[in-house]
């Protein structure tokens, strides 16, 4: 299967979780907006949902799937299927242990999570009683994780790229609940949507394993044991945790400093969940997909076609990213209207959420980048580097969000994790091109620069649009105000099109001739 189709197979399917997600967020806005439930709710999934992005997003399979794809490559199906029946035994004992010591120190831990809450007692019990209903998704997510690695490194892309809708799925069910029962911004609605999460787990573990048992992959779980391979997994995945999830440690250092800020935790969440739609199809497609394949060219020695892989995934990331990140930022208000402002979330709510977007925006292409560059450490078990650049990353985000937030409170926070993405970044590019591990074609050279030229003039044409359609986004029709969003989008896809076609980034009448010729 080529890398464009397996791009095309986990984009699409991470775009349909994506757009399920988006209308759990409407739900969750009209059912929560930005007061303490949210608050509380928010902080209780992030525990887990970091380490889903952490897991499911690259940094777990950073470690396991090199080290799979080599024993599947060198020794064969059964010698990897061992492998990964000791990587299931030892991850499942782990796992069970930190639940249950979170568990029971969830308070001391709450004091580290939301520090802020401590001022407000009724919200800080709401918070801990919500992460220990929610916290055992992390044992489920984080086998689901192992189980996409297998199935990854297989070739088969579809069935993890599509777990992740079944628990917004789940979501949307329990806020449709909660909006029809009139459980608005209550503390029943936080526990029911505490308890969706682990009933979604289930459901996301169970379609994994239905695959792997179905390509004969499904893993015996054992008594645990430190063998070779556990401990080379455990040598290359602690330090990928922290480089690969580096956007993510951002963010729960964000959420520390932004529960000292009533409704802060909730306008960076809303924020967040705007941004990650981008992020989320480009970038975790790129790492899923692209980490696997450089893994097997390098192992075969095949260096030529690890910069050819490596230069495709750049070329497809930013011209999918940058005409993104200009249209979140110019569109931010408008498109955060049409998507939260209903029921308890506020036109200020508005306001606080669309500067806070817009302060991401700028930074959604160095997080890509380095959903990116990384593969080009990992696939080389080089996990080491990486992690010493995300810990640089770390202290420009803490050293700027404990300067901004007294200024500009969730926005600096935002501004903050941006400038840390960017270092990130460079440092990751910089060092994979002095190692000669990164060698940029001649087409990328050409048609990086080409993208950005028609990225910007495609934003021009939507900032145009969308001042001139200012009187239908004040309507208080969402049907109208939704409509003239989707018509703007549509004509920023038209611009940008032009543009690169004007500029040579793509012939599209070369493409419809191949579509012509393959169809004969």
């Amino acid at each position: 299967m080529s890398l464009l189709k397996n791009f095309v197979t986990v984009g699409g399917s991470t775009t349909s979780s994506r757009i399920l997600g988006f209308v759990r967020d409407m739900f969750m806005a009209a059912a929560l907006g930005t007061g303490p439930v949210a608050d509380a709710f928010l902080v209780a999934f992030r525990f887990p949902n970091l380490f889903r992005r952490l897991f499911a997003e690259g940094a777990f399979s950073s470690a396991f799937i090199p080290l799979f794809a080599r024993k599947l490559e060198g020794e064969g199906v059964e010698e990897a299927k061992q492998f990964g029946s000791e990587a299931l035994s030892a991850l499942f004992a782990v796992l069970i242990a930190l639940t249950v010591v979170a568990l029971i120190a969830m308070v001391p831990l709450m004091y580290i999570m939301a520090p802020g809450f401590v001022s407000d007692p009724a919200k800080f019990d709401m918070t801990v009683l919500l992460t220990r209903i929610a916290f055992p998704y992390l044992t489920l997510i984080s086998l689901l994780a192992l189980y996409s690695g297998v199935l990854n490194a297989r070739g088969h892309f579809m069935a993890a790229a599509m777990a992740p809708a079944f628990l917004n799925v789940v979501f949307v069910s329990a806020l449709a609940y909660i909006l029809l029962s009139h459980h608005e911004n209550t503390a029943e609605a936080g526990i029911l949507l505490s308890w969706a999460t682990l009933v979604g787990g289930v459901l996301q573990l169970g379609v994994v394993m239905i695959a792997a048992w179905r390509d004969g992959m499904l893993l015996k779980l054992r008594w645990p044991r430190i063998t070779p391979g556990v401990r080379r997994l455990t040598a290359l995945a602690i330090p990928g945790l922290i480089a690969g999830g580096v956007t993510q440690i951002n963010i729960v250092i964000g959420t520390m400093i932004a529960s000292f800020a009533p409704g802060a935790i909730a306008i960076l969440g809303y924020a967040d969940r705007l941004y990650q739609l981008p992020l989320g199809i480009v970038g975790a497609t790129i790492a899923v997909v692209m980490l696997p394949d450089l893994a097997r060219h390098l192992r075969g020695g095949r260096d030529d076609l690890a910069h050819h892989t490596q230069n495709r995934s750049l070329e497809f990331a930013m011209a999918l990213t940058l005409p993104a990140a200009i249209a979140l930022f110019v569109l931010a208000k408008p498109i955060v209207q049409v998507i939260y402002q209903r029921g308890e979330f506020g036109p200020a709510d508005t306001l606080a959420t669309a500067h806070t977007l817009m302060a991401f925006a700028v930074g959604l292409p160095a997080f890509v980048l380095i959903k990116v560059f990384s593969p080009g450490f990992f696939a080389r078990e080089d996990t080491k580097t990486p992690m010493w650049f995300a810990g640089v990353g770390v202290a420009v985000n803490i050293i700027g969000s404990i300067i901004l937030f007294p200024s500009l409170t969730y926005v600096g926070i935002a501004i903050a994790t941006t400038l840390s993405g960017w270092v990130n970044a460079f440092l990751l590019g910089l060092s994979l091109h002095r190692r000669g591990h990164f060698v940029f074609d001649a087409k990328v050279k050409r048609n990086l620069p080409m993208v950005l030229v028609a990225a910007a003039a495609m934003g021009m044409g939507v900032f145009l649009a969308a001042w001139w359609a200012e009187p239908f986004f004040a309507d208080r029709r969402i049907i109208l105000r939704a409509a003239t969003m989707l018509s703007i989008c549509m004509v920023g896809l038209a611009l940008f099109a032009l543009f690169c076609q004007l500029t040579g980034v793509v012939h599209f009448g070369a493409i419809i001739g191949k579509l012509r010729n393959r169809r004969r």
